[in-house]
Parts: C-alpha cells; structure tokens; sequence
C-alpha cells in the first residue's frame, strides 16, 4: 500500500484541503495573515506533504524518515522561562530553568509569527494531554513542517472535539528556519525554546528536533500538576496480566521503552505519566523510542511499530536502498522513531492503570560498578531518585571520550521547573502510603569499566525485572554492597549467580574498590546540593565512605 502510495506521490502533489480552518482563527496567534492553514491532516496527508517538500522519504517499511539537521537532539542550554509573577518564586532557576524577560519573549514572538505568516504555509493540529480526563489539557501544535505535525499527530493524545475556533489551553509553535539574533533577542544562540507559564504558550525556533516539541510540554506538566497533589514522572509503566503495574525511570539510553514494551506485559506508557491519588496515567499517545542496533530478535515490538505513519529521525539507509541500517549512528547515536501508541499490539488505551507494586530505577552504569538488579529501602529510594545516575559513554556526545559520571535529578533534570526536593517528597509521600517494592537496575557494564567490561545482556536484565515483578527474589537470601549499602539477591531464575554481584564479575578486584570508591564520592560530592532540604532517613542512605578532602 505504501509503494503505491510513494509512487502517486511521486508523480504529482497536489495541495492540501483546509477544512474547517480559516485564518480569523488563529488570531490569537498573529497567524491570521497566513496564505495556507493546513489544519488537522491525517497521517497519510502530513507524510504525502512531507514527500513533496522534500522533507523526508518513505523508507521500505513504510515509515517517514527525515533528517532534524543542525540537531539531533535537545539543546538545554537553550530552553528559557519567562520570568513574572506566576514563575518568579516558584521556578527552580539555575541552569537547568534560564530566565527571559516578557519583553523578550513578546519581541520574539512577534517576529516567529511574523516569519510564519511570510512563509508557504503551516500546519496545525489540535490534540491534548494526559489520559486522566481529570488532569486533561487541551493543546495546539504549529508546525512550520509537516513532519512536525506528523510528530505531533504520534506523540499527543487525539481532542475530545476538533474546533479549530475554540482556542486551547496551551500552544506550541515551532518555527525550524527561524533563527534568533542573540544580542537582540536575549537568546543564547540561533535556537531556543521558551515556556511562557502566563500566555500558556512554547515558542520553539531555529531547531527541527521534535524533542523539543514533547519535552516543552513535559515541562508544562511539571510545574502544573504537582501543584495539584500529582506526582509528574520521566518514567515507563507497564501492566501484567493480574492487573500490577510497574514504572521505569530512567535517562535516555538506560532502557526505559525497552523494559516496558514486553510482550507478555500490556503498555501504559514508555515515557511521562503522573501517579495521583489512585491511579497512573500517561501524559501521550505515543512512544518516542531510540534506534540505535534496533533488530526485530531484541526489540520486536518497537521494530514492528516501524511501519507507515511512523516517524523515523536521523537513521541512514544501507547504500542504494531504502533499508534502514540502524547500526549506523554516522549522524548522531539519538537516532529516533515516533508512533502512536495503538502501534505497540499490547497498549492500554486509554492509557491508565492502578498504582504500582514495584519500581525500577535504571542506571547504565558504565564504571561497572553496580549491580545488576538490587533492592532499596524507603530512605535508598529517595536518595537514588534526587540523584539520578547514570553515566555518557564514548560517542553519546562530541568530545566525550571515556566515561563520565552523570546525576539528573529525578531522572528528568532538564524538564524540571520545581526544586527537586518537590518531587521527591511526593514521590515518598506516595511510596509510603502503598506496599511498593523499589529496585535498582544496572543496564550497563559488568566485569569492568566501559572499554574493559561488557554491557550487561538484556535476555539478563529481562529476566532479572520480571522475577522481581512476579515476587521470585523476594524468596531469596541477599548480600549487602560493603559501600552503597544496596541489597544484592543472591540468585535470580534464568540469570548466572556469579553475574549478579558486580565483583565477582571483575578479574582484578582491587580495581572494582578502588572504581566503587570514586564512584561513592561522585555521589557524596553531588548530593551536598541536597543536604539543606534531605531528612535523615534520606542522609542514611548516602555511600559508607570517609568523605574526600
């Protein structure tokens, strides 16, 4: 179908229909000038646009495949707040939420929509999230591209109405071949994007990285429902066949949309949710999964879920096909695919489950250190949720070169308005009204440091996260880690013993203390941040060392 598709697309493009839209609508937005309003196209529109502006190809398996350009990633150095009376005393400023004065933002947004107006045309689409009808908020997406749109149309949930004239709670306008003058418009560089809490608006200019386009409306999220008494999360959710969820937090490249797309397990979600009072409920409608050394054996139902409709970033084709090799990470290792959902056989629509009975904390530990699985206490839970850790490995990005220890707050630093503590204390507020079970999962290296050591198998770490869930290692005997005080199990079905205790895995054992050492105080040295506002349940669980002077 797709092939005859390409082929009708190839031979003429005809214009799309503007149905129900005309300019007058988007006057809020100083749009109204705009020639062409392509509003609420279907997949198949957005991608037959895409084609005929050159924008991207239809790879073999049917899915879109485009190049983002200049990035291939978030830019956070560049991501804004606009500071007023809303965001002044309650945003965790720093150089994670960097200030713009109102001015700027208005003096910007007037020249993005300027820009739009002068251009072929855009492409809206009305869309909404969170699953809770609840905490529902309804949301238009402006894209300069029809990729953008077709993004938009994967990752949002569908309107409860399409109405092109009842304005929306909250706009996203992304404008790629904007470019900001820094020195006039307060930027950093050519590119930003700009949360305005007042205007309920997401300026995004002189990037065509989509990411940009669900972590602003992350960040929304965070700042919002806290507020509300729920808990925001970057985490995966998944639900076995006797109605038990688990969540997945975890920094890109830790496993989190791997470990919760499992066949035998439905789909909440692979990416942001929120736990309220008794339920947890996606934020999206869609999964934005990494490519990298995909393969139908490891990741089947991501590499099904590769098929017309789908939105792929940054990937390569084999020469002289339209074969993507997902091995080859020449453009960047982020390479990405975005789809729905209902793509994955298995999801939950809609997309909400009970409150969880364990969660994971995924860590690729490229020092080799941990272990692979291991339980926490209450206090262990807090403190590995503040910290956040993982570590970047050779080619995650330019000028890395060797390992290097990396903390994010609540494993979602980059999209947090709030203090961390703030998320923190929610998430122990609701720990301890449940019977949850906390664990900490190494996905990265064993048997030494990256470079020396080998990642941990997945068929492992598979086998290791479900006999947590199913309740088989809470029957076996435990060792304690001598420094972070992690409860190691001593055996796990379908998983070597030898493997499980990240020592025994090394061939020279004074090496391991000496990487669990600098490890340790990579931990102590980063949470001195903390201490002010961490109680002493939370201090209890810092590593056993004498600290460094």
């Amino acid at each position: 179908m797709y092939l005859l598709f390409l082929r009708n697309t190839h031979t003429y493009c005809k214009p799309m229909s503007n149905i129900l839209c005309q300019p007058s609508n988007f006057k809020y937005l100083n749009l109204d000038q705009v020639k062409n309003i392509h509003y609420q196209l279907s997949p198949a529109e957005l991608i037959e646009a895409a084609i005929c502006h050159k924008e991207g190809t239809l790879a073999d398996t049917g899915a879109l495949v485009v190049d983002t350009g200049e990035f291939t990633g978030r830019s956070p150095k560049d991501r804004f707040i606009v500071a007023d009376d809303i965001t002044e005393n309650a945003v965790w400023w720093g150089d994670v939420n960097i200030r713009i004065s109102p001015d700027k933002f208005e003096q910007l947004f007037q020249k993005v929509t300027k820009h739009l107006s002068a251009g072929r045309a855009i492409y809206v689409r009305d869309a909404s999230v969170c699953a809770n009808p609840k905490y529902k908020l309804s949301l238009r997406i402006v894209t300069e591209n029809a990729f953008q749109n077709l993004f938009a149309n994967n990752l949002f949930l569908p309107p409860d109405q399409v109405d092109p004239v009842k304005r929306p709670e909250w706009t996203i306008i992304a404008a790629p071949s904007f470019r900001a003058i820094p020195a006039e418009d307060g930027t950093r560089q050519h590119n930003f994007s700009i949360i305005n809490f007042s205007r309920k608006i997401i300026l995004i200019g002189g990037t065509a990285y989509t990411g940009e386009i669900k972590k602003g409306m992350f960040s929304v999220l965070n700042f919002i429902l806290p507020q509300q008494h729920v808990l925001s999360m970057h985490c995966s959710a998944n639900v076995g066949q006797n109605g038990d969820t688990a969540i997945f937090f975890g920094l890109s490249g830790t496993g989190k949309t791997t470990l919760s797309t499992d066949s035998e397990r439905a789909l909440v979600g692979d990416d942001e949710h929120g736990w309220c009072a008794n339920y947890i409920f996606n934020f999206e409608g869609g999964c934005y999964a990494k490519c990298v050394n995909l393969s139908a054996d490891k990741e089947p139902q991501i590499y099904d879920a590769i098929k017309f409709g789908a939105l792929l970033e940054n990937t390569i084709y084999y020469k002289n096909t339209r074969t993507v090799d997902f091995a080859d990470i020449t453009k960047t290792e982020n390479t990405r695919v975005a789809y729905p959902i209902h793509y994955i056989k298995n999801s939950i629509i809609p997309s909400l489950a009970s409150l969880p009975q364990n969660i994971f904390f995924l860590t690729a530990d490229a020092f080799g250190v941990f272990p692979p699985i291991s339980k926490l206490t209450a206090g262990q839970a807090m403190y590995h949720f503040i910290s956040g850790y993982t570590a970047k490995v050779a080619g995650t990005e330019a000028g890395i070169n060797e390992p290097q220890v990396t903390f994010s707050a609540c494993f979602g630093k980059a999209f947090l308005p709030l203090h961390p503590t703030k998320y923190a204390e929610l998430l122990g507020e609701k720990m301890k009204k449940s019977s949850v079970n906390v664990w900490l999962v190494n996905t990265g290296w064993t048997g030494g440091a990256y470079g020396v050591g080998s990642r941990m198998k997945l068929s492992f770490t598979r086998a290791m996260v479900t006999a947590a869930i199913k309740g088989e290692l809470n029957k076996v005997g435990f060792d304690e880690h001598p420094i972070f005080g992690l409860m190691i199990p001593l055996s796990c079905p379908d998983v070597p013993s030898e493997v499980l205790n990240p020592k025994n895995t090394w061939f020279d054992k004074s090496a391991y203390d000496r990487a669990a050492l600098d490890l340790a105080h990579a931990f102590i040295l980063n949470f001195k941040q903390f201490d002010a506002f961490a109680n002493d349940e939370i201090k209890s669980a810092s590593p056993r060392v004498a600290v460094r002077i």
